[in-house]
């Protein structure tokens, strides 16, 4: 009985001090999707715009349009990575979309680009593959989102 006493309490004690299982990494990438665009996101296009491939800013406040899908750090000849950013609320004219991108992993790097005019046409190219995450500023609003540059 006392060895059984024993083990029970070796087992509790073993139990209480083991270390918690590893926390699982965030999947890069916020979900591109081909349904139909917000009724918000659709000026310029003549319907409603599903099968073309864009990601939502996890606030909702801004659409990324992704005209160069798949994003590539190296883009193949006569190919760009163009991005229609759509702001959800009217954006002023002649402000400016600030991009800061960090490439996620064990040596984070981070770089800066810049749209002109706020919200709108651009093209964005990261100097590397992997997961980038965004954060976009314009106006008064900031929203972040995942792309994923092959």
């Amino acid at each position: 009985m006392k060895l059984r006493s024993l083990l029970v309490v070796v087992l509790l004690v073993a139990g209480c001090s083991a270390a918690p299982p590893p926390a699982k990494a965030a999947p890069c990438g916020s979900s591109i999707v081909t349904d139909a665009l917000p009724e918000w996101a659709r000026t310029g296009f003549s319907d409603d715009g599903a099968g073309v491939p864009h990601v939502f800013g996890r606030g909702g406040d801004i659409l990324a349009v992704l005209f160069g899908n798949p994003l590539k750090a190296t883009p193949d000849q006569g190919r760009a990575n163009k991005i229609l950013w759509v702001s959800r609320l009217p954006a002023k004219m002649g402000d400016t979309l600030r991009i800061t991108a960090t490439l996620d992993g064990a040596t984070p790097e981070t770089v800066d680009r810049k749209v002109d005019g706020g919200p709108g046409p651009s093209i964005v190219d990261l100097p590397k593959p992997g997961c980038w995450r965004l954060t976009l500023k314009w106006q008064d609003r900031t929203d972040t989102m995942d792309l994923t540059y092959s």
